[in-house]
C-alpha cells in the first residue's frame, strides 16, 4: 500500500539547505520515492504556514521507514536539521475504497 510523507518546515539557512535535495533525492529514489509536491510558496488555509511543504510518495510503509533510517539519508537529514526549524514530518497511508 502506498504511503506519503507530509513534510512542513521553515528554512532558516538557505545556503546549507541547498545541499539537502542533492543529498536526499538519490537515496529516496532507491526506495521508490516520488516527490508529488514541494513548494516554498504554499498558501496556508488554516494554521501557521511554513517555508517548505512537501508530499513524497513511497510504495510501502517499509520502504518509507527504511529510507528514513538509511545511513546515507541520515547524512542528508542532518543537513535538513541544521538548516530548518519547526519541522513536522508525518507518514500517512493511502486511503482505500474511497
Amino acid at each position: 500500500m502506498q504511503v506519503y510523507y507530509i513534510n512542513s518546515y521553515d528554512i532558516t539557512d538557505p545556503e546549507v539547505y541547498s545541499e539537502y535535495a542533492p543529498a536526499a533525492l538519490p537515496v529516496m529514489g532507491r526506495y521508490g520515492a516520488v516527490v508529488i509536491a514541494a513548494d516554498v510558496e504554499g498558501i496556508a488555509v488554516e494554521g501557521t504556514p511554513r517555508t517548505m511543504n512537501a508530499v513524497i510518495q513511497f510504495p510501502s510503509e517499509e520502504a518509507a521507514l527504511a529510507c528514513y533510517n538509511d545511513p546515507e539519508y541520515r547524512a542528508a537529514r542532518d543537513i535538513r536539521w541544521r538548516s530548518t526549524a519547526n519541522c513536522t514530518m508525518v507518514l500517512v497511508k493511502q486511503l482505500t475504497g474511497v
